[in-house]
């Protein structure tokens, strides 16, 4: 009896109803294969390039040893980020991982307001963190976009 009202409703009807069978079957993107939604680990390795190439990008402004050279990595990433996804809709590391970002609209161009708009939210990193049922960070969700598979 308490067990049902204790683990949510969920637990009533079995899944949630808002939710489809697979991540992204909400959205309309196949299960797998290209189009589908990105797993964390891809989206983690995507990062993970990004950030080592903006890295090697700050060294041209800053020394190594300098104090300021983290501010200058997050302010090299913010640009590359907002301005590749803007023109591409990926950035180097996701095409390195093969991710892409799309509009959940079906819209095939990010734009400008929603590339800085998405940069802006996972600068905060929290976004990024807290998921969605289908896997979209909360900046994803913001701004109307999905990580995707692009090959």
């Amino acid at each position: 009896m308490t067990g049902s009202w204790l683990s949510g409703p969920e637990s009533v009807l079995g899944r949630k109803p808002e939710l489809g069978e697979y991540r992204g079957d909400s959205l309309g993107l196949p299960e797998t294969g290209p189009g589908s939604l990105a797993g964390s680990w891809q989206r983690c390795l995507g990062l993970l390039v990004d950030w080592l190439m903006c890295g090697g990008v700050s060294l041209l402004f800053v020394r190594f040893t300098s104090p300021h050279i983290s501010t200058v990595v997050l302010a090299v990433w913010f640009v590359i980020g907002a301005v590749t996804v803007a023109l591409f809709s990926f950035t180097p590391g996701q095409f390195v991982v093969g991710l892409r970002v799309v509009r959940v609209d079906g819209r095939t161009s990010i734009g400008v307001v929603r590339a800085v708009a998405r940069q802006v939210l996972i600068v905060f990193i929290v976004p990024p963190l807290l998921n969605d049922g289908d896997g979209r960070g909360l900046h994803d969700r913001a701004t109307q976009t999905a990580l995707v598979r692009s090959r």
